[in-house]
């Protein structure tokens, strides 16, 4: 998922598809343990795209928190 697309979701769609991506991580990575995994970069994906969805959610954060304090 594109960083442009991820700032278009809304909180709570954010929060749904990165609980949804965690749960795809753990996932992939129990198919890694069993040697089942056909593509071990999608492991690295899933984490960068979790990355990516948590650093909109804090830069979010930061923007109310700045907004507060003015």
């Amino acid at each position: 998922m594109k960083i442009s697309e991820v700032r278009e979701l809304s909180p709570e769609e954010l929060a749904a598809e990165l609980e949804r991506l965690r749960r795809h991580l753990f996932d992939l990575r129990a198919q890694a343990v069993t040697e089942r995994l056909e593509d071990p970069t999608m492991i690295a994906k899933a984490k960068t795209d979790i990355a990516r969805m948590l650093t909109v959610q804090h830069q979010r954060e930061l923007a109310v928190a700045v907004e507060d304090r003015q």
